[in-house]
């Protein structure tokens, strides 16, 4: 059986591209088929991509191209039909809701979508640029979205299969595809490691945010919180320039940002935290509370989006119910008054393991593929 990966874009190392190298390593000679491939900006991550069979689009000769990754998404329609996928007997999708990969050419091949959203910007997700506050933008971006949903419509009913990153996701399949789908938790690959002794200086010492810095993680929202408490917490992760400045801004000495950290970087910082704070609002699934879960660390977290199916609230975690600084000062008081074992957080987070993933995504290529 032979397989070909497809996704929207790499340029950035997150949950999407986990699941994009799971299944590289599920099939490790099958080629990627992406619009651009950009490695220079995938940090301490780069050398994860660097003996794949990545085959770009046209748009990769692009001057200025990683600038152009959001006006792409006008020419989505064009960017996947290039491909030639004669030769294929599975064509597997990761689909990260950014373009429109599922109008592909599939010829005779099984197409199989693994969703992790429809596009957030779409239908009404918040996204991590505000590009509504201009009018000129709004206005012309809704005809553009208008056709852009048309388009995604359409894409979506040339899937044979879709498989969902979570429940939530597959509520939003349904709803906006009018498609039925399997439901198969993204790979969390740190989970069942040991909780390590505590590393240098006081053992949890502080709290713990971070994971990819745009505005619908609400990391301003944390910040302002920490300020009020005046305690101490760091921040891993990169954003937008202009957002991480305003973020910054914001923050007082014992806020510590760290930048994009590796990932035995960010294990050890989960590992000494009390707790990982996350402020998502409609989180598609949301990897970085499993992974902190997985090393027995707590995470109190909004109650939102996929979230909801990965952390035990008041077991291996604690819920807020609304996006304010209020909301989040109570959670975390009812933490500081409960006391959570680590075994619970770990055992919970085995259930969304790298094994576990592999398992059920070759189980199912092979009773549907040729």
């Amino acid at each position: 059986m032979k397989v070909a990966l497809v996704h929207d874009y790499i340029k950035e190392y997150g949950g999407a591209e986990r699941v994009l190298e799971s299944l590289h390593e599920i099939w490790p000679d099958a080629p990627i088929f992406t619009s651009v491939y950009l490695p220079e900006f995938l940090g301490p991550h780069r050398q994860r991509f660097k003996d794949w069979n990545i085959k770009t689009s046209i748009f990769q000769f692009l001057p200025f191209k990683a600038k152009l990754i959001s006006p792409m998404r006008i020419f989505a329609p064009f960017i996947f039909k290039g491909f030639n996928f004669s030769d294929f007997d599975v064509v597997i999708v990761s689909a990260t809701g950014a373009y429109a990969p599922n109008l592909i050419n599939k010829k005779s091949a099984l197409h199989i979508c693994y969703c992790h959203t429809p596009p957030r910007y779409l239908y009404g997700y918040a996204t991590a640029r505000e590009w509504k506050k201009n009018i000129i933008f709004r206005v012309f971006g809704e005809l553009v979205n208008h056709f852009l949903r048309l388009v995604d419509f359409k894409s979506s009913q040339n899937v044979d299969f879709f498989i969902a990153n979570s429940k939530n996701v597959a509520e939003r399949i349904k709803k906006f595809y009018k498609r039925n789908a399997t439901v198969i938790y993204p790979p969390v690959g740190i989970v069942g490691a040991e909780v390590a002794p505590p590393g240098r200086g006081s053992p949890r010492s502080y709290f713990l945010a971070g994971g990819r810095l745009a505005r619908p993680k609400h990391i301003g929202l944390i910040i302002e919180t920490f300020v009020k408490l005046k305690l101490p917490l760091k921040i891993f992760g990169r954003g937008f320039a202009g957002y991480e400045l305003e973020l910054k801004s914001k923050a007082n000495s014992k806020i510590e940002f760290l930048g994009e950290v590796s990932d035995s970087e960010k294990l050890e910082l989960m590992r000494n935290a009390k707790a990982f704070i996350f402020a998502s609002i409609d989180e598609d699934f949301g990897i970085t509370p499993v992974e902190a879960m997985s090393v027995g660390v707590p995470v109190i977290a909004y109650k939102s989006g996929g979230v909801v199916e990965s952390v035990l609230d008041g077991k291996t975690g604690i819920f807020f119910d609304n996006l304010t600084a209020e909301s989040l000062l109570k959670a975390i008081e009812r933490f500081s008054n409960i006391a959570i074992k680590p075994e619970d957080c770990i055992n919970q987070a085995r259930k969304f393991s790298k094994e576990r993933f592999k398992k059920e995504i070759k189980s199912f290529v092979n009773k549907y593929g040729k």
